[in-house]
């Protein structure tokens, strides 16, 4: 990206302290980035912690001059929303978003949102109730139509206490959403890339089911990340409650057998991430009504019967995937367990983590943070603990070092 240059507009929301980690993640890769801070942004970062990190003056104000000379072409809305390559706001607060929606420019961020004639890439943050109400609802379908690009937001804790949809996506997500918006190649250009995600669910009558705790998070974030990393991406996904990534073709099943028979319609791919929590056994009938509960009668055990062995079945086949990567969720000897598991499957990579409860007695799968150790042939790399979409980006980046160098 060195060369490209970006306006970006930081909102008033807590995640405005990611704006700096996206400046920097920005500057890494040779992008000039200058900065927008409006009011409500400066209560959360200064201007001197921007200005330090583009290297450049911030801009806060609507009738200070930008450019050399007078008139319109020095006015501050206009020759920063047309002097770079993408305009990208992040945190997009409800507030930036209900301003753009709505065509108001009452300020300099909705000025120059309004007088751009680039593309705009907006990174949504606010409370997972704001989001989820009709307004913002409809002031994100009205700039979809208009052609503004979104990236995130992702489920996760707030700051202020609740769960669900809202939290920013993160810097490295960005980053990777503005490669994508400025037409560049990714890494992964050219490569075919299948994920797996989410639990598998095994009836056993009309109304109760046999599943785990598996949330899907991780399996998304992958195949958002290889899809931002430019590659032609399907998630086969069992029934979870996320949105599919952009540039994602998604594909939803239920059960077991449903999830082996998508994958290997999906096939022939260059690589596998077998990131779904499948079940691993099913019962052998489905009761056609819903079993009871009797005080004249034992309700017969269930009768279980093994699934199919998704990764192995794939891994053995005749369409075998040039890199093949498994998961193992472990909750006691982690990484042993991930070692016999990489050879007993013929996966080329296992990413293993621990699931077991946490010190409160809570058990961490489905979780927003992953710390976990990626098992090859040539040995065991320990990654710290990270959000599962940087455990995306960083497989994506790794993925593309190992094809790509191959």
């Amino acid at each position: 990206m060195r060369g490209k240059s970006v306006l970006l507009i930081i909102g008033g929301g807590i995640a405005a302290y990611k704006s700096l980690d996206l400046i920097r993640r920005l500057a890494e890769r040779g992008v000039k980035t200058r900065a927008i801070l409006t009011s409500a942004g400066a209560q959360f970062v200064t201007p001197l912690s921007v200005a330090a990190l583009t290297g450049e003056r911030v801009h806060d104000d609507l009738f200070s001059l930008v450019g050399e000379g007078a008139g319109e072409a020095a006015m501050g809305h206009i020759e920063l929303s047309r002097s770079a390559d993408l305009v990208v706001v992040a945190p997009a607060t409800a507030d930036l978003m209900a301003k753009m929606a709505n065509g108001l420019a009452n300020d300099l961020a909705s000025t120059a949102l309004l007088a751009t004639d680039k593309a705009v890439l907006m990174a949504p943050a606010m409370n997972v109730r704001m989001w989820e109400r009709p307004a913002a609802r409809r002031n994100f379908e009205t700039l979809t139509r208009d052609g503004v690009l979104f990236v995130g937001p992702n489920d996760g804790e707030m700051a202020c206490g609740e769960f669900g949809p809202g939290r920013m996506a993160e810097p490295l997500e960005i980053v990777a959403a503005i490669e994508s918006a400025l037409g560049l190649e990714g890494p992964l250009k050219g490569i075919k890339a299948l994920v797996t995600a989410g639990p598998t669910r095994e009836p056993v009558d009309p109304v109760r089911f046999l599943a785990n705790h598996s949330s899907g998070k991780q399996g998304y974030a992958i195949a958002g990340a290889l899809a931002a990393a430019g590659a032609d991406t399907t998630l086969v996904s069992g029934p979870v409650s996320l949105a599919a990534p952009a540039n994602v073709r998604l594909v939803r099943v239920t059960t077991a057998r449903e999830m082996l028979a998508a994958s290997e319609a999906a096939l022939p791919a260059d690589v596998l991430v077998m990131a779904a929590a499948v079940a691993d056994w099913r019962p052998d009938l489905i009761a056609n009504s819903k079993l009871k509960k009797s005080t004249d009668r034992i309700v017969p055990l269930l009768k279980l019967v093994e699934n199919p062995d998704i990764l192995a079945t794939l891994a053995a086949s005749a369409a075998r995937p040039r890199l093949v990567i498994g998961f193992a969720a472990e909750t006691d000897d982690v990484v042993e367990n991930a070692v016999a598991k990489r050879a007993r499957k013929g996966a080329d990579w296992i990413i293993a983590n621990d699931v077991s409860a946490n010190d409160s007695g809570e058990f961490v799968m489905g979780g927003d943070k992953n710390r976990i150790h990626l098992v090859s042939a040539q040995g065991v790399e320990d990654w710290p603990e990270m959000s599962k979409q940087e455990v995306g980006a960083r497989l994506a980046a790794r993925i593309a070092e190992k094809l790509k160098g191959a």
